[in-house]
């Protein structure tokens, strides 16, 4: 199988599994116990909190362990307007995740003032819009870091200045490990992180929250995570994480060199080989493991098909759209950049990994060149 797909691409490394098994089966304390097992994952949790702090240029106390990004989305924006009560007005970005566009969408519900940020025809944050706009330091704003579905890297940097006091959020699952992050320079006061998008194992991210903010925790019953997030903290899921990201630091550089040679490989050979093509991931500005493509015949093609028929051939891939009722929905990122229905339905995003090989990316091409000239006969 070929795996080409954004969250199937980010398998657990042996290393990290072996780095996790013994928080399974001999160190399986609690952390807020007193006795010695208890003492042992305390210290392996601290450890972690600090050196995935340092990697993002925070301080230790501003990170705090949740189960993953949606998790750490819906914390920030529903603290915000409930628990901590520092918001008024809710700005966000039209391309964003699910995990923050279904919270605003029950906000609003709650009478709570949302706004939608729109994007250009390259899913880049209009920032004309932005600077019409009146914040104030009742106003939270939350921008993705880099678009899940097209790699867009969003000018996050640029907000403070147009918002100094404003709160700025930015969900940082997809840049995380991809690209270097750091909340001094992108100036946010939230971030969210997530470790299985970096190897790491699933159920376990992070959320940044910048020191001197009055933030209440969103999930209560328990003290835990400077009583900021309530529940029993996993050692072996928080150790995992912690290896997952200092092997994505260090490796940085020759694992950025590889996603972008085997993306540039793709699109040179799916415009060389196929007539009618739409990239719609920037050549600059974006990600170094995705590519969203899309045809402007739309029309005649099925969505559904494209990728039932990679997947036959042994080649994961997606299309970025939410499945509702199983019925494959229009890319609501593409949509939002300009492109039809129809267009933003039969757009395919692929996603490749540190593993991913040359071989891989031909027999993609080819067979996805032989899937579409199929569809159109």
């Amino acid at each position: 199988m070929i795996y080409l797909d954004n969250s199937a691409t980010t398998h657990i490394d042996e290393s990290i599994i072996e780095a996790m098994l013994p928080w399974f089966r001999d160190n399986y304390g609690n952390a807020s116990s007193i006795y010695q097992l208890g003492r042992q994952a305390r210290v392996a949790i601290e450890s972690a909190r600090e050196e995935i702090a340092a990697l993002i240029g925070a301080h230790p106390a501003e990170l705090i362990f949740t189960s993953g990004g949606t998790e750490s989305n819906n914390t920030v924006l529903k603290s915000c307007c409930h628990e901590s009560n520092l918001t008024d007005e809710i700005l966000y970005s039209a391309i964003e995740h699910h995990a923050i566009l279904h919270p605003v969408a029950e906000l609003t519900h709650q009478n709570k003032r949302t706004s939608l940020l729109q994007v250009d025809a390259c899913g880049i944050l209009n920032l004309e819009q932005f600077e019409a706009i009146q914040t104030t330091n009742r106003t939270l704003i939350s921008v993705m870091h880099a678009n899940n579905e097209t790699g867009a890297i969003q000018p996050i940097e640029k907000l403070r200045s147009l918002a100094p006091d404003a709160l700025i959020h930015t969900d940082a699952v997809q840049s995380f490990g991809k690209i270097p992050v750091n909340i001094q320079t992108l100036g946010v006061d939230f971030a969210s992180f997530s470790a299985h998008k970096i190897h790491g194992p699933k159920g376990i991210g992070a959320l940044f929250i910048r020191k001197g903010i009055d933030f209440k925790s969103h999930q209560h019953g328990g003290g835990q995570e400077r009583n900021r997030r309530a529940g029993t903290e996993s050692p072996a899921l928080i150790v995992g994480f912690q290896v997952a990201a200092r092997q994505a630091a260090t490796e940085m550089t020759a694992r950025t060199e590889t996603m972008k040679s085997a993306i540039s490989l793709l699109r040179t050979l799916l415009n060389d080989t196929m007539d009618t093509i739409r990239l719609n991931t920037p050549l600059d500005q974006s990600l170094p493991n995705i590519l969203n493509i899309s045809f402007p015949d739309a029309e005649v093609l099925d969505g559904e098909a494209i990728l039932q028929s990679l997947d036959i051939h042994g080649i994961a891939a997606s299309n970025g759209s939410a499945c509702v009722s199983g019925s494959l929905q229009p890319s609501h990122v593409l949509s939002a950049m300009g492109l039809s229905p129809a267009e933003a339905k039969a757009a395919v995003r692929f996603s490749v990994s540190k593993d991913t090989t040359e071989e891989e990316i031909r027999q993609t091409a080819h067979t996805l060149r032989e899937i579409i000239a199929a569809l159109r006969e």
